[in-house]
């Protein structure tokens, strides 16, 4: 197969590595995420990745924790540092070099994040993957992943998700919901469908650089999406 993308940004949520547990990891989920993977990687694809954090620590509500919400984002960027680590043990498992970056300081776990450092890693054909966010408060895993695709030249941005693309409602509530395959990022916005938050959106947006949303938790769907195959939803300019 001759993959459709050379360079690709895989942002995948903290939940999903729940799997059916209520908290924390699922192993059978990092391995399948890591085969497949794997699977693109073996064809040639480079790529960097963006994990969330929120099946270890969730942005709570400030009048219950009592947490403000900028030492609340600091706690969520330590989170997705620990899933980057969980993924890169199971990468590294199944024979696939990585490097994990960490937009903060920590240098026993992670390197620093340096564009042009993680350019050349993806180039030698190791898995990136970028830790700590943007290393700021108040910004989304969801930016995060539009601003390193961005910055490293990726092609495309690979949302994977639960659900197997983007719908005029949602799907596990509505079951009338209809499906896109294809829609612009300005409809998107006018039907108010909540891809990602507006800041990594309009991102994306303004570089032109495109979303696929799809099921991450159906074994064998990255590789059909990298080869071009429509699964899932494009959402393009």
């Amino acid at each position: 197969m001759l993959p459709k993308y050379k360079r690709i940004l895989l942002k995948l949520s903290g939940e999903a590595l729940m799997g059916d547990k209520n908290f924390g990891f699922d192993n059978d989920v990092i391995a399948q995420y890591a085969l497949d993977i794997k699977s693109i990687v073996d064809l040639g694809v480079q790529v960097a990745i963006v994990i969330g954090g929120g099946n270890i620590y969730r942005g709570m509500n400030e009048a219950e924790t009592g947490i403000e919400r900028a030492h609340g984002d600091y706690m969520g960027m330590l989170a997705t540092v620990i899933n980057g680590m969980a993924l890169q043990a199971g990468l590294e498992k199944i024979g696939v070099y990585t490097r994990l970056q960490s937009a903060i300081k920590m240098e026993q776990i992670a390197e620093p994040y340096i564009r042009r450092r993680a350019i050349r890693h993806v180039e030698k054909g190791r898995v990136v993957i970028f830790g700590a966010g943007t290393g700021n408060p108040y910004f989304t895993t969801d930016t995060a992943g539009s601003l390193r695709a961005i910055e490293i030249n990726a092609n495309v941005i690979l949302k994977g998700t639960r659900v197997d693309g983007i719908y005029t409602a949602d799907p596990e509530k509505d079951p009338t919901a209809k499906k896109f395959d294809v829609i612009t990022f300005q409809d998107c916005i006018s039907k108010n469908l909540r891809v990602m938050d507006m800041t990594a959106f309009t991102l994306c947006m303004e570089n032109k650089l495109p979303i696929i949303v799809f099921n991450m938790n159906k074994p064998g769907n990255l590789l059909k999406v990298v080869g071009g195959e429509k699964v899932g939803t494009l959402v393009k300019g």
